[in-house]
């Protein structure tokens, strides 16, 4: 029996991590790629995949007949956001539906407005406000309506440190004035340990869970109080980083993005809130 896993976005900052998690764990690995030229791996068997093009898409999943497929691969911006983000993940889960394999599709906390007060459940219908929102909402509805089978993982900020991520990257180089921009203060994020995402996506795989769940940090944190929490954790003044409220950003932002994830833990998985991961990793005492 074939027992490959199929991780598009490969090298993206989730998808290495996955790769990394799937070959401890002895899985073979198909990885794809797009712009960004892979790197050798053993193990991995790395294939090119535009998710523009529904023929190529098929023809790849066709031709690996992975047991489970975890989609990563996503566009932020333009050129073809809509395309890429939006409308490619109904050619993976139509293939994915054609090949019988497992689909774990990665969704977004910001395909909320962020004006609800407290947590996001998984009941809590899309109502993006970003054009990214909007793709990775439109994502979600072509997935359950294509291959209601499959499971739709809502997460939020990634983070890790070898290497650092994007985000902590940013908010680092305002803490030594690198950078001259703000962190929101009312902004709220639920960051999640790109491991502790990374292991729970693969036992994801490995169960027959169908439809929406949150996987997130247990600790809800502003963009301000993330950065301050990375200043300290790496010997850097908190109070250099510098707040502001997110009406002043030129475009518009969810502000509330906290996502219960009530139902993750309760079926066992672990997410840990960055304080507690801080201190695990020894940036914190």
């Amino acid at each position: 029996m074939n027992n490959t896993y199929l991780i598009t976005g490969g090298t993206g900052y989730l998808g290495s991590a996955l790769i990394r998690h799937a070959r401890t764990r002895g899985i073979p690995v198909v990885a794809t790629f797009h712009n960004q030229t892979p790197p050798s791996q053993p193990g991995v068997v790395w294939q090119p995949l535009d998710l523009r093009d529904p023929a190529t898409v098929t023809g790849l999943i066709t031709a690996v007949q992975p047991v489970a497929i975890i989609h990563t691969a996503f566009r932020q911006y333009e050129p073809d956001l809509m395309a890429i983000t939006g409308e490619g993940p109904g050619y993976v889960a139509a293939a994915a539906a054609q090949t019988d394999a497992r689909l774990i599709h990665m969704s977004s906390d910001v395909i909320f407005d962020g004006e609800k007060t407290g947590a996001y459940t998984e009941a809590d219908p899309p109502n993006p406000i970003t054009d990214y929102g909007r793709a990775k909402a439109r994502a979600e509805a072509l997935v359950q309506s294509i291959y209601p089978a499959a499971a739709i993982v809502r997460t939020s900020l990634i983070y890790g440190f070898d290497p650092l991520d994007r985000h902590s990257a940013f908010a680092l180089a305002v803490a030594r004035g690198e950078r001259r921009e703000k962190l929101f203060y009312d902004e709220l994020r639920c960051p999640v340990f790109v491991d502790d995402l990374a292991a729970a996506l693969l036992d994801l795989a490995q169960s027959d869970y169908r439809g929406v769940i949150h996987l997130a940090g247990t600790e809800a944190l502003s963009r301000y109080e993330w950065g301050r929490l990375l200043a300290q954790a790496y010997g850097l003044d908190p109070d250099r980083i510098a707040g502001a409220f997110s009406a002043e950003s030129p475009t518009p932002r969810p502000r509330n993005c906290t996502l219960d994830i009530s139902r993750a833990l309760a079926l066992g998985y672990r997410l840990r809130g960055a304080r507690e991961v801080l201190r695990a990793v020894g940036r914190l005492p």
